[in-house]
């Protein structure tokens, strides 16, 4: 892996949880908020993107509630809105008024639940392949249930680990480097993270509907500017998702990117990258 992945951190007291925070750049804030499989974290999953992003920008990339050196709880009854509460604390802890917001997966969730419960705090929004656009309304994909079910089972192993990266997580499998997948699998090995997995099948129907995003009617009333790209291959969250957001959101632009699976912004890190930073740089009405 490149030197990115042992850039600085510190961690920021958010409430009861410490966040653990990478910055590079300066001018207006963007955090980037990674996704939920095993082993992830922030600077591994924008890896290919926070150099280029920090040339504009004042980049702030967290580990999540629940990965990395951050603390593991998780509010297991409405994860997505304690996702958001976490990433509104860290903007108040770093005394940040409005940020943009970049979200892959779950942290995509993350993004879209914040703007939506509070929409005075984002000002713009870019969308891969969120979670929760759904989720109720069909079976879960294969390679969603693939993740939930990382840690049950025999628990995790290397062999589980690799198979969801290089069958579900990206279009072309063999493009991923083994070092990145023994990465993500030490990382996933952490003892509290495997006594209490941060993302789990949801317990309960009210939990399920909780996370449910694509339910809400705020939907339909949501501001902020929002760029959805979509792998066309996603095997984890349905394309059909971004169909659903552009449908339902008034000012949402759609991306669906060819050849691409639920990683858009490691598959196809120029597109990405030239994309973000356009549409970030728009002047909002």
């Amino acid at each position: 892996m490149s030197g990115e992945n042992t850039a600085q951190q510190q961690l920021v007291r958010v409430g009861v949880r410490d966040i653990a925070v990478t910055e590079r750049g300066a001018g207006e804030a963007v955090v980037l908020l990674h996704g939920g499989g095993p082993g992830a974290s922030g600077m591994s999953n924008y890896a290919r993107n926070v150099d280029a992003l920090a040339q504009r920008f004042r980049v702030i990339v967290p580990d999540l509630p629940g990965y990395g050196r951050s603390s593991k709880k998780l509010d297991q009854s409405d994860p997505f809105g304690d996702l958001a509460a976490a990433v509104r604390g860290l903007l108040d802890a770093l005394d940040i008024d409005r940020a943009h917001l970049v979200g892959n997966s779950y942290g995509g969730a993350a993004a879209l639940r914040l703007a939506l419960d509070q929409p005075d705090r984002v000002a713009r929004m870019v969308l891969m392949g969120p979670g929760g656009i759904g989720t109720t309304r069909r079976p879960p994909t294969p390679g969603l249930k693939h993740l939930l079910g990382y840690y049950g089972g025999e628990g995790p192993t290397r062999a589980k680990l690799e198979r969801f990266i290089r069958d579900y997580l990206v279009y072309d499998g063999a493009s991923v480097p083994a070092d990145m997948i023994e990465e993500r699998y030490q990382a996933s090995l952490d003892a509290e993270v495997i006594a209490n997995p941060p993302l789990r099948r949801p317990a309960g129907l009210r939990t399920l509907l909780r996370m449910d995003l694509s339910r809400d009617g705020r939907l339909t009333r949501a501001a902020t500017p929002t760029l959805v790209l979509w792998g066309a291959e996603d095997r984890v969250n349905r394309p059909s998702g971004g169909r659903l957001l552009a449908e339902r959101m008034p000012r949402c632009d759609l991306c669906l990117v060819a050849r691409t699976g639920h990683w858009v912004q490691w598959e196809r890190p120029e597109l990405f990258n030239a994309l973000t930073i356009a549409f970030l740089s728009e002047e909002s009405e």
